[in-house]
């Protein structure tokens, strides 16, 4: 089995894919969460391991992957089903973590679950990204990082506390040691100029991206 510490978790929600979304999954570990196993099949993967309730798996999806090891687990658990898919890939030494199908979809409160997941997952230490291939999601703990995007393509800081000493740099509406309130919008609709160097005195933040979307050319 690879050796790879960059685990890939298949989830419900909305997914295609796209030139980023490859990229980013070369060379990861699988595994599928229920229902999101059915990306396995357009990213053309053989999950390590399934996991869930199957409630929200069809006949014909189980059938398609009968050398999959499952995991099952009843359906009044105390945790999500892409929850605990995470925990098995840290079991298995994850350090970096690609959350697919993270984001849309019908179900809002897991997509928002998730993004505030993806959160904490970054203040134990991991690597996380979340993508639906169109849009990318990146968790901002305090310090500092650049985010690779095309230019003209559109990106937003959404704050999930008051946020102090904020940096944004190489977009068309700059900051600099910028105190957001909670809740604040100033931070919607930016527009990268190329890769965008962010940096956060504290609080806790998401980056959220369309790369695709080159709407603010």
């Amino acid at each position: 089995m690879s050796q790879s510490t960059t685990f890939t978790i298949l989830l419900g929600g909305e997914l295609r894919l796209t030139e980023r979304l490859r990229d980013a999954v070369s060379g990861s570990r699988f595994i599928a969460a229920d229902g999101g196993m059915r990306h396995a099949i357009a990213l053309q993967v053989q999950p390590e391991l399934w996991v869930g309730d199957f409630d929200s798996t069809p006949a014909d999806l189980q059938a398609a992957f009968p050398n999959v090891p499952k995991q099952p687990y009843p359906a009044a658990k105390a945790a999500t089903d892409g929850e605990i898919a995470v925990s098995e890939a840290i079991d298995r030494g994850a350090t970096r973590l690609i959350l697919a199908g993270a984001m849309g979809g019908e179900r809002s409160d897991h997509a928002i679950q998730h993004l505030l997941y993806g959160v904490h997952l970054a203040e134990k230490g991991l690597d996380v990204l979340l993508t639906s291939g169109d849009e990318e999601a990146v968790p901002f703990p305090p310090g500092e990082f650049t985010l690779a995007l095309p230019a003209g393509s559109l990106f937003s800081v959404l704050g999930f506390s008051d946020l102090t000493g904020l940096f944004i740099d190489n977009a068309r509406y700059p900051l600099r040691d910028f105190h957001l309130p909670f809740g604040a919008s100033r931070t919607i609709s930016n527009v990268a100029e190329g890769d965008v160097r962010f940096s956060l005195g504290s609080g806790r933040a998401i980056v959220l991206a369309r790369p695709y979307d080159l709407s603010g050319v």
